[in-house]
């Protein structure tokens, strides 16, 4: 059976929607899948502050953005649909939303971009709110991706993706585990944004700089590093807490930068040593790294050095995966959901039982 989806996916990093189309086949249960085609329509300036405050709106504007960015993201796939000429081609779309408030232990989650909205303006069917019913069974409602990580790149023993926040999945048969780690991207381009960079481009200002080795001690003592997994962070975990903290250590950017991406690695090799180390005498780990932060070189290159230690070879793939790999798996959601099938992991979030999550607004005429 042959699939053909539109997956969205706006980041907490902020840099823009990330959209793929693409196409995926099922044959006596197994998956495969192609990109056929893949953008990312960068925020204005105006979206970009509209979405980074939207936590501090009342509730009537938070809603009439919630309305407001639903029919934005439509006309971007619209626009996308129009620049690869996919009239007729997408059967089904997945938005993940942006996300805003994500308090699991409430048993609350929340992402703008209402998914009528974008039915509405693309007029085809919708898969949105997909992290809510996981939520709901009181499940984490993250990460969602290793369904998409199982099914479609299962040759790993580790997917780390690096974005606003960097999260893990082990790939083990007897028991899939995977949750955030610690704020990545996003406190990386706070501190580069004081140069006046949207991005340290290849972690070039953070190797100029110096550790911090109070504030590296400090950082890494954060009690959410205690906690035992299934475990998720909210975008705020890194800008009202983090970020503060590193700010209030002084000194300057450079340092602040080195000694960040020092932290990023060190607890990205913590856990993985955890997994890892009932085999290390014998087997030879893989691990793929996507997001943005697979781009950054000097983090990259921190990160192999802490992971050759641990038997771990370290795989940075084409980047079209690196960049999309997230919207892929969206995509990859909403056909699970258009096919009623689960498409989260209890095991990885901590939720009653799997689900089958995500609301379906359905754009066409009958």
């Amino acid at each position: 059976m042959i699939y053909r989806a539109i997956g969205l996916m706006s980041g907490s990093s902020l840099d823009g929607l990330d959209i793929a189309f693409v196409e995926f086949q099922e044959q006596g249960g197994k998956w495969s899948y192609e990109i056929l085609q893949a953008d990312c329509y960068a925020y204005t300036n105006e979206w970009v502050a509209k979405l980074r405050d939207a936590i501090n709106l009342s509730a009537r504007d938070y809603q009439l953005l919630h309305a407001e960015y639903g029919h934005y993201t439509g006309q971007q796939i619209n626009k996308f649909i129009e620049e690869h000429q996919l009239h007729y081609k997408v059967a089904v779309i997945a938005s993940h939303g942006h996300t805003t408030f994500h308090i699991p232990d409430k048993k609350m989650t929340a992402q703008l971009g209402d998914g009528a909205a974008i039915a509405a303006e693309t007029q085809l069917p919708v898969v949105s709110d997909l992290r809510a019913l996981d939520v709901a069974f009181g499940g984490q409602g993250a990460p969602i991706v290793p369904i998409g990580e199982k099914m479609l790149l299962g040759d790993y023993d580790f997917f780390l993706n690096i974005g606003g926040i960097a999260n893990i999945s082990y790939n083990n048969p007897d028991d899939y585990t995977a949750f955030d780690i610690c704020p990545a991207n996003r406190v990386l381009n706070m501190l580069v944004n004081e140069l006046g960079k949207e991005y340290d481009d290849g972690g070039q200002f953070a190797a100029s700089g110096k550790i911090n080795d109070t504030l590296l001690e400090q950082l890494n003592a954060l009690h959410y590093y205690t906690l035992p997994h299934p475990k998720s962070l909210a975008n705020d975990f890194g800008t009202d807490i983090v970020y503060p903290m590193i700010k209030g250590s002084g000194g300057n950017t450079a340092d602040a930068l080195r000694t960040y991406t020092e932290h990023i690695a060190l607890q990205i090799s913590k856990v993985i040593a955890v997994f890892t180390n009932s085999k290390l005498e014998t087997h030879k780990s893989k691990l793929l790294i996507t997001g943005g932060g697979a781009f950054n070189t000097f983090l990259i290159q921190r990160l192999r050095e802490q992971l050759k230690k641990l038997n771990i070879e370290v795989m940075v793939p084409d980047t079209n995966l690196i960049n999309y790999k997230e919207a892929l798996i969206m995509a990859f959601i909403g056909v699970l959901r258009w096919r009623q099938e689960n498409n989260v992991f209890s095991s990885v979030t901590g939720a009653a039982r799997d689900s089958i999550g995500g609301a379906l607004w359905t754009g066409q005429e009958a």
